[in-house]
């Protein structure tokens, strides 16, 4: 439906505006995220053509390694700006999607720091993307509430988290909105839309507007939102350096240019982030087409195998260096109910993995649900008594190309491997498609990066030779599709025909084939995804 409201001139809003979401959209808001797209569209443009060509070189032969024309800024003795007082201590962050029940417990879970999410943890429907600006706008006022439909009532803490959200990344556009006949840039208008409605709002609330970054691939794109920032701030007529920002470093050609990265953005710089599940899908998806390239069961690439060690203990010396913060990734574990083992085990895992991070040097870590805050945080509490650890430098880590270019494990390649990626996949895009993109499957909570990881997995053991069973078979179409049509029927199982019927599962199904399928890669499952959200 087409907005009859009245709009800037050169913007065009094709969906609902309703009162509501007016308050979100008022017109000089819209004059505001239209003169960034109008600034830096075209750079967009042009770095997406950048990943493109590069992709190209990666087939061709070329591998990957720092770059020498910026080999001054590695060596350099720069730092980045002084880190803001209510970011000093960021032992424990907490991600989820922008839903109202969600932002209240999220700020209200002990968490230091919660990372609002407009992109993986989010399904990009219109009505998600508006309604999540204005809970985080009444968040941010502290006039959130929330009653659920058996009556519960959410409403904050007296103490709450920093909330950071993370605007969707340049891959992604907003379609409902164009800009001179163009659909703009969805990281510039969830970024846009956040920083117009809220930056005074929380400067005067003795805090800032923070951000994460995600998917970025090289430091000229880490230039362009440095550049947004700055033009950002001038319009609003805020002190330049206030903007902040954690780039996650979830794509491998990022890795080479962790210093680069900070360097574009040292005045604005919040660190670095390790985004693991985005890293492992990046890997698979540069080398998918290399025939020296294969990866096991993805339960079994965890943060202790090479090259993701590597590449963690690499973000922390980068980051130290330059005297700014080194985060940790993602413990995707949930609490196991009704099942005391199950949820023993998930402790264990997550206790393990955060007493890893804070013993390597990492200033904090992530969790996806509130009953982990505790158990990270006491992790990080025994190992780093003080609010952060940036004066552990590490300068003993040598980390070259070829340890993050050391890729393993390669086998085995188990049939539960495979179900687990079919029924993670079309389960996650099931929930996708009706507009939820946080979801716990299989005691874990998936957002789109795993369900990435899962489909990616499945289109290269297809297309490699080495792509086989650990009983010898074969990884095909015609394989993929039987397991498919099998896990369907198991999850039908669980949940009833009737429950079944009324979900998205035809769709998702369509989509997960079509994607895996194809011999044209598909660069994002959310590109196609999108075009059949509302």
């Amino acid at each position: 439906m087409k907005s009859t409201a009245d709009l800037p001139q050169g913007v065009e809003v094709r969906a609902e505006i309703t009162p509501a979401f007016a308050e979100i959209l008022t017109p000089d808001a819209l004059t505001f995220v239209a003169k960034l797209q109008r600034a830096f569209g075209a750079q967009r443009a042009e770095c997406l053509r950048r990943r493109s060509d590069k992709q190209a070189a990666l087939d061709a032969g070329r591998s990957l390694d720092f770059l020498p024309e910026t080999k001054h800024i590695r060596e350099g003795d720069w730092k980045c700006a002084l880190i803001p007082d209510d970011l000093r201590d960021r032992r424990v962050e907490i991600t989820g999607p922008t839903d109202r029940k969600m932002v209240i417990n999220a700020l209200n879970s002990g968490a230091k720091v919660f990372m609002a999410d407009f992109e993986d943890a989010n399904a990009p429907k219109w009505t998600n993307m508006i309604e999540g600006q204005i809970n985080v706008r009444d968040a941010i006022r502290r006039t959130i509430r929330f009653t659920s439909p058996e009556g519960k009532e959410y409403r904050l803490k007296e103490k709450v988290a920093v909330m950071m959200p993370r605007p969707r990344g340049w891959h992604l556009a907003e379609k409902h909105v164009l800009v001179d006949g163009e659909q703009i840039s969805g990281g510039l208008f969830d970024f846009g839309l956040f920083f117009f409605h809220n930056a005074k709002e929380l400067i005067a609330r003795g805090s800032g507007p923070y951000f994460y970054l995600p998917k970025m691939e090289s430091h000229l794109e880490a230039r362009i939102w440095n550049d947004a920032f700055k033009l950002a701030q001038d319009e609003l007529g805020i002190p330049r350096g206030t903007i902040r920002a954690t780039v996650l470093i979830e794509t491998i050609p990022a890795a080479f240019e962790m210093d680069e990265i900070l360097f574009e953005l040292r005045e604005h710089s919040a660190g670095l982030n390790c985004g693991r599940w985005d890293y492992i899908f990046s890997c698979i998806k540069k080398f998918r087409n290399k025939r020296d390239f294969l990866l096991a069961d993805r339960a079994l690439i965890t943060m202790t195998t090479h090259f993701m060690h590597s590449y963690s203990l690499l973000c922390i010396k980068t980051c130290h260096r330059r005297n700014i913060f080194a985060m940790g990734g993602m413990a995707a574990q949930i609490p196991v109910k009704n099942d005391p083992k199950a949820n023993e085990e998930a402790f264990a895992k997550v206790r393990a993995d955060k007493e890893r991070e804070a013993s390597d040097g990492h200033d904090g870590t992530w969790v996806a649900h509130p009953g982990m805050v505790q158990l990270a945080t006491d992790a990080f509490d025994r190992l780093m008594p003080q609010p952060n650890q940036i004066d552990k430098k590490r300068e003993d880590v040598v980390v070259t190309a070829k340890d993050l270019l050391a890729f393993g494990p390669r086998e085995p390649i188990t049939e539960q491997g495979l179900r687990t990626n079919v029924s993670v996949g079309v389960q996650y895009l099931e929930a996708w498609l009706r507009g939820s993109g946080a979801v716990p499957i299989f005691n874990l909570m998936e957002d789109a990066a795993t369900a990435e990881i899962s489909r990616a997995q499945v289109w290269q053991w297809i297309r490699h030779p080495d792509g086989r069973l650990s009983d010898g078979r074969k990884v095909t179409k015609e394989l993929f599709r039987t397991v498919l049509d099998e896990e369907l029927d198991k999850i039908q199982a669980i949940r009833g025909p009737e429950a079944f019927a009324k979900g998205k599962f035809e769709a998702a199904r369509a989509l997960f084939d079509q994607i895996t399928t194809d011999d044209q890669f598909v660069e994002f499952l959310t590109l196609p995804g999108y075009e059949k959200l509302d």
